[in-house]
């Protein structure tokens, strides 16, 4: 039997929904991006760098980050469940996942905020 001790949520509702609100982010910040591409034909190096000085898209693309690092432990703790059954090996897979996500986070908010 499965526990929700590593699930992201309290219920398999507040994933579900968890899951489809990240979804949803990450569609609007990859859609913004594509029209960005699609709008700045010569796009150079100063107009890439002035994008991402703004504050704002600072916030979007953190944003954007959680939500793409929610989304993937959501999505990996379900399959772990399904599919790893002994304990042990789901909760290493677990860790490293958790591991991975952690340090993909904290790179992220270093290239957005330069820390």
């Amino acid at each position: 039997m499965v526990t929700n001790i590593t699930n992201f949520g309290r219920s398999g509702l507040s994933d579900w929904l968890m899951q489809r609100v990240t979804a949803v982010i990450l569609l609007v910040y990859t859609l913004f991006l594509v029209g960005f591409f699609l709008g700045n034909s010569d796009l150079d190096y100063l107009t890439w760098t002035a994008l991402f000085q703004a504050t704002w898209m600072r916030i979007f693309s953190l944003l954007a980050l959680v939500s793409l690092a929610a989304h993937a432990w959501i999505g990996l703790w379900t399959v772990s469940t399904d599919y790893l059954k002994p304990t042990g090996i789901r909760l290493v897979f677990q860790a490293v996942v958790a591991l991975a996500l952690f340090a993909f986070v904290v790179w992220g908010v270093q290239l957005l905020w330069g820390v």
